[in-house]
């Protein structure tokens, strides 16, 4: 069995998250989605518009997801490589060549996958922002 892992925030959920899960399923038989918890993204200095567990429910949902693990820390992915057999590393390609996963290439293989083009979750809020101003709410 070739077990997939991937890290993500995965808020407001949207098709360049669907299309980034499937193509790394795709590549393997048992997808592990590490998702960053509130805690961490306040770390990467990341806010997101639901809390972690809204997101892992809607995570769990998805028929190319078999387990979902929280993401705590940058220096956690070695030991859920080799905690959860992990034979890929799997991540989009906005983090191509980033010490944060290369250094990964010496427990799996790590490949990165071109994003959707066209949208992203930051698009998303800005044009959401956008929207309300203009609407004046």
């Amino acid at each position: 069995m070739k077990r997939i892992l991937t890290y993500g925030t995965f808020d407001m959920l949207h098709e360049g998250h669907i299309n980034l899960l499937r193509r790394a399923k795709a590549l393997g038989d048992y997808l592990v989605v590490g998702l960053s918890t509130d805690e961490f993204n306040k770390i990467k200095n990341k806010k997101a518009y639901f809390p972690y567990e809204k997101r892992k429910l809607i995570l769990e949902s998805i028929r190319y997801v078999d387990l979902v693990i929280p993401e705590e820390s940058w220096e956690q992915k070695i030991d859920d490589i080799k905690k959860y057999n992990i034979d890929i590393v799997v991540m989009g390609s906005d983090w191509s060549g980033s010490d944060k996963f290369e250094c990964l290439r010496e427990y799996a293989e790590v490949i990165y996958l071109p994003r959707t083009k066209g949208i992203s979750t930051t698009k998303i809020k800005r044009n959401c922002g956008e929207l309300l101003r203009v609407s004046g709410n």
